[in-house]
């Protein structure tokens, strides 16, 4: 069984070992195991989790959703549909979320054509 230490979880993440602390003190990352030195062990579980961790956090959910979230793993299978529910919930959020920035982005774009297109003006209108 493979096991990571704690920058070795950060690098595939791309996150500071901080987070990952920050994250097991939440009780995000429960059941990680120590050396003798007492330097954490990341399991392939353990790294799985993280990796659901970090896609939820990037998708904008809360520490606390994402505790009930695990609180729930660690419930067991009873907690299937709970889970289900929970992760159709925020697909709808982030669908939402990415209609929102994709509409607003169009605002953007106009304010960047009108600049662009005032700065060339300014440009030939000075005779260059």
């Amino acid at each position: 069984m493979n096991v990571y230490s704690i920058s070795e979880a950060a690098a595939r993440y791309h996150i500071p070992e901080s987070t990952i602390r920050y994250y097991e003190k939440k009780g995000l990352l429960p059941f990680i195991e120590r050396d003798k030195a007492g330097r954490r062990l990341f399991s392939e579980d353990q790294m799985t989790l993280l990796g659901t961790i970090m896609c939820l956090k990037n998708t904008n959910m809360p520490i606390s959703g994402i505790k009930q979230y695990v609180d729930w793993i660690l419930e067991g299978e009873s907690t299937l549909e709970r889970r289900l529910k929970m992760m159709n919930d925020h697909r709808k959020a982030v669908l939402d979320e990415i209609a929102l920035m994709t509409d607003s982005i169009d605002g953007i774009d106009y304010k960047i054509a009108r600049y662009a297109k005032q700065i060339q003006e300014r440009k030939h209108g000075k005779g260059e």
